[in-house]
């Protein structure tokens, strides 16, 4: 894997373009005739099965040479196989497979001393995250030398945590002063990343030409880069989504190519190549990190604190080319400097424009996008010190594609302007490297400045009760290099009572400031109101996790914390001949259980709390935990141990054993309060076509890689093979349902009378509701509407509005005095629409903790997250809306005035009865990118103990 030691030898440089079939020539033989034309009838066969058909571009288009990619002058060594030498075909006249651009980076750090190749990860599906390393020989040399001398200058650490890092910040002096033997003129590191959206195929074929480029480059230019840069080239940052696209496009392309809308090759099948295994969006998750992909990218990107990172992906066909600066103002994240936008992007910009200019094709900036969000693949390096940088590449969605813009849109002519701003960024990094380690060393100097006058000192967290989800919060935190320590001893802050030995802090004077307040501050304040994505990600509130500013005094520093601490108390649990008790209290106690129900045993679930005498002590126990008791089961009693000890390591929650159904406080474990969960949840999903993928890749995603219950996805053309009594639970998240209709709805309503489990996430609830599945939802619909008649609206002005009415407040008055929409200019509507759209904030609920859905939870206040208008009040039954939206709902994010009065007291979560069956509505989704760690366990519990939730009258 590591670059050749032969040095490169220069030749005479010749013409750009060179024929294929050099490749593939042989040296002549002396055969026979006869068998002469054999072999050359196997040869010509060979080279039909291992080459694409040679397809056909629109009339007038200009073959994809090398010639039509690169600039006039350009020139390569020849001992350095181009991208179409080594494929077989011409890039832009084929979809490249993942495994075959790894196989052409790996060979040209084979063939030359400028490059190198490593695998920092793999992917869900099991292909690896290359990248190359390009520089000069003598850098590669001293390579490490360069990236530790780049980040003592910083005064950063590369360890999980921060460890290392220096208290006080980078060193004085200028760049590179932080090492021994750092260079005084150091080199820019510039990572050029592509295709984090797999169906966004260009960028991957842009870095087959730039990692060429940059390798073979023969110019005094290039190995002037060369001298003054490091490279790393990502080329597919979304394997697994790439191959599922590309796959598509190859397989219907057309010859010649087929450019209408139309065809099925510009129209992939559901969930499409955008995500990644789990149908996430991989350009959501830099901060979230709950991908594999996107933890090994964020191991990468500490490693080297590149000074710029590239970030290709494409847009609707009828578009042009948007390069940065985006929106000004409104998209900037207020953490980082101002500068950044208004100095530095610009500088760049000037380069792109030139590049694109030079081709005549059209682009824009400043209008769209945003910078704001620190989990995307353009802002998180923002958060390290560097330029994060989007680009965006009208697609052609396919080889070829009418568009209103370009006529007909090719896949060569999106790949060159792709490739054009790529080496213009190279450019622009060299051009301006003094300038740009100038502004990451102000960067960390500048945080550290902030620190000290902010008035918030740290935060401290830490759940008592829930050892795992601390976990998980502590590798968030060390993934992202923020520095953590113990809390020294048990204190009370902000009204919340944290306790040594099960909470942390972060102060806020260390290098990670910037993302220390991304990650626990709220946001209120905006400087504009309508948003590309979300508004808020204030980490601490998705998971759930009790935490406190710290706003006076020293900051509480115990030990520096430099790995997530192991499980306790596992593998103690002796052997108990009456019952085992799992604490459901535990973020990952659905693991443990469904690790013992996949295996047979039987296990039971108190309905109310108790307090049972265990071999640890008299123990408390919330409602929901779970009783295995020994008497009952088909295995033996060491057997029965031994699983139970296994579901202990497996999940990493221990169990308590107990001699006697005696309980302390509360129900006995033999009560009828103690129900039966006869076997794990079978569980069905309905995806495909209108269906939203991304929520139902977060269901997947949760219940394949923290719970282990296999899910059954069917497609919705399948449904009608669907025997709904073979499952307990149906999921149906957003989408359109229009399949189940005729018997197949009337199907569904039976087996929810009958005793199965509908849980239905924000669209499909609104659905649910319309089919009558949640008649007490109906009913209070129907009450909200004929209460708001009554209040006159629309007929007199003034009118009251009755309380728990849900509906959009009017304004303006007709001649007869009756209430009416304003007028307001259609300009304004696109910004107005914005303005008053949910599109992604954080609300306190209030959760019932007695009722089933809340099991495990300790207290009744919780966070979720809404980004949708679907507005609905409390069930007509007082026992049916365990989860509910407060007076004073806002915790984080933006929110227009008129859609916060539309949210307060509104629900959050509604259940019904329909004879033996539950429906559970979750208007909010509790899974929202796999990182809603705070909600997940509403999701789960609905699943486990929903036929146990039964609706009670009112009273």
């Amino acid at each position: 894997m590591a670059h050749s030691t032969h040095p490169v030898t220069l030749v005479p440089t010749r013409p750009v373009t060179r024929p294929v079939t050099r490749l593939l020539s042989l040296p002549a033989l002396p055969l026979a005739p006869a068998l002469l034309l054999a072999s050359a009838l196997v040869m010509a066969l060979v080279m039909a099965m291992a080459l694409p058909a040679a397809a056909q571009l629109p009339v007038g288009e200009p073959e994809p040479t090398l010639d039509y990619y690169f600039a006039e002058g350009e020139t390569f060594d020849p001992a350095i196989p181009s991208p179409a030498e080594f494929l077989g075909y011409e890039i832009g006249m084929h979809h490249t497979r993942h495994d075959r651009i790894v196989a052409y980076m790996q060979e040209l750090a084979r063939l030359s001393d400028r490059a190198t190749y490593q695998e920092i990860g793999r992917t869900v599906g099991h292909r690896v995250l290359p990248v190359l390393t390009v520089t000069s020989p003598q850098n590669h040399a001293r390579l490490e030398e360069i990236r530790t001398a780049h980040l003592a200058a910083l005064g950063v650490s590369p360890e999980r945590g921060g460890v290392g890092a220096p208290a006080g910040g980078p060193p004085a002096g200028g760049p590179g002063a932080g090492g021994p033997g750092a260079a005084t003129d150091p080199p820019a590191i510039v990572h050029l990343g592509y295709g984090v959206h797999g169906n966004e195929t260009s960028s991957s074929e842009t870095a087959l030409l730039t990692a060429y480029w940059l390798v073979a480059g023969t110019s005094a230019e290039v190995e002037g880069f060369l001298r003054e840069g490091v490279f790393h080239v990502e080329p597919v940052l979304n394997p697994d989504g790439r191959d599922r696209h590309s796959h598509w496009a190859n397989m219907h392309k057309g010859d010649p190519f087929v450019v209408d809308p139309l065809d099925r090759e510009h129209n992939e099948a559901w969930p499409g190549g955008r995500t990644h295994h789990y149908w996430f969006d991989l350009n959501r998750d830099w901060l979230p990190l709950q991908s594999p992909e996107s933890r090994a990218r964020i191991e990468w990107h500490h490693r080297w604190h590149p000074n710029v990172v590239t970030d290709y992906h494409e847009m609707g066909t009828n578009s042009t080319y948007f390069f940065e600066p985006t929106k000004p103002e409104g998209s900037w994240n207020p953490l980082l400097p101002e500068e950044l936008y208004t100095d530095i992007t610009l500088r760049f910009a000037e380069h792109w424009a030139a590049s694109l200019d030079e081709l005549g094709s059209l682009y824009f900036t400043k209008e769209v996008f945003d910078n704001t969000y620190p989990g995307y693949g353009s802002t998180y390096p923002n958060f390290l010190g560097g330029l994060g940088l989007v680009f965006e590449q009208a697609s052609a969605r396919g080889h070829a594609q009418t568009s209103t813009h370009h006529g007909v849109l090719t896949f060569p002519y999106t790949i060159r302007n792709q490739l054009r701003t790529s080496l213009a960024t190279v450019r622009a990094a060299i051009e301006h490297r003094e300038r740009m380690h100038e502004y990451q060393l102000d960067f960390y100097r500048s945080g550290l400045d902030e620190a000290r006058g902010f008035p918030v000192r740290g935060w401290v967290f830490g759940d008592t009760r829930d050892a795992s989800k601390n976990r998980e919060f502590l590798d968030l935190l060390l993934r992202h290099r923020i520095q953590v320590f113990e809390l020294p001893e048990s204190r009370e802050v902000g009204g919340e009572r944290f306790e040594a030995g099960s909470a942390w802090v972060v102060p806020v004077e260390q290098p990670g400031y910037r993302m220390v307040r991304s990650i626990f501050e709220r946001t209120e304040t905006f400087a504009d109101s309508v948003f590309y994505d979300a508004s808020t990600w204030t980490m601490s509130l998705a998971y759930g996790i009790p935490h406190a500013a710290l706003t006076s005094g020293a900051v509480p520093r115990g030990s520096q914390v430099t790995e997530v601490p192991r499980p306790q108390g596992l593998g103690v649990v002796p052997e108990s001949r009456y019952a085992y008790l799992l604490d459901w209290s535990d973020y990952y106690a659905p693991r443990a259980l469904q690790y013992l129900l996949a295996r047979g045993v039987r296990a039971e679930v108190a309905m109310q709390p108790f307090t049972a005498r265990t071999n640890q002590g008299e123990h408390p126990f919330p409602a929901g935990s779970i009783s295995i008791p020994v008497q009952v089961q088909s295995q033996d009693a060491a057997t029965l141990h031994r699983l139970v000890r296994e579901a202990e390591t497996h999940a990493g929650v221990p169990f308590l054993a107990t001699e006697t159904g005696y309980s302390v406080e509360g129900i006995d474990l033999g009560s009828g309060n103690v129900r039966p969960i006869p076997h794990a949840p079978r569980t069905l999903m309905i995806v495909g076509a209108g269906i939203n993928a991304n929520e139902a890749g977060q269901v997947w995603h949760l219940l394949d890689t923290r719970v282990d219950l296999p899910l059954t996805k069917v497609d919705r053309d399948h449904v009608g093979r669907i025997h709904f009594p073979d499952y307990d639970v149906v999921v149906l998240v957003s989408g359109n349902y229009g399949m189940l209709q005729g018997e197949t709805l009337e199907a569904l309503r039976r087996w929810v009378r009958d005793g199965g489990t509908l849980v239905a996430v924000r669209q499909a609830a609104e659905w649910a509701i319309q089919q009558g599945l949640a008649p007490r939802v109906t009913q209070a619909l129907e009450e909200g509407d004929a209460a708001w008649a009554r209040a006159g609206v629309g007929a007199e002005t003034g009118a009251a509005v009755p309380e728990g009415a849900v509906r959009p407040p009017l304004s303006g008055v007709d001649s007869r005095g009756n209430l009416l929409p304003a007028r307001i200019d259609w300009a304004d509507a696109g910004p107005l629409a914005g303005a008053q759209r949910i599109g992604g904030s954080i609300y306190r609920a209030d959760l019932d903790p007695t009722h089933p859905i809340g099991f495990g939870f300790q207290g009744r206040e919780i966070a979720v997250w809404r980004d949708h208008e679907i507005f609905l009040p409390p069930s007509a039954n007082p026992f049916a809306t365990p989860v509910q939206l407060t007076a004073d709902p806002h915790l984080s994010g933006y929110i227009a005035p008129v859609s916060l009065d539309r949210i307060r007291s509104s629900a959050s979560i509604l259940t019904d009865q329909v004879g033996s069956g539950s429906v559970v509505l979750m208007l909010d989704n509790p899974n929202f990118r796999g990182y809603w760690f705070g909600t997940n366990r509403l999701f789960l519990n609905a699943l486990y103990f929903g036929r146990h939730m039964s609706v009670p009258g009112a009273p």
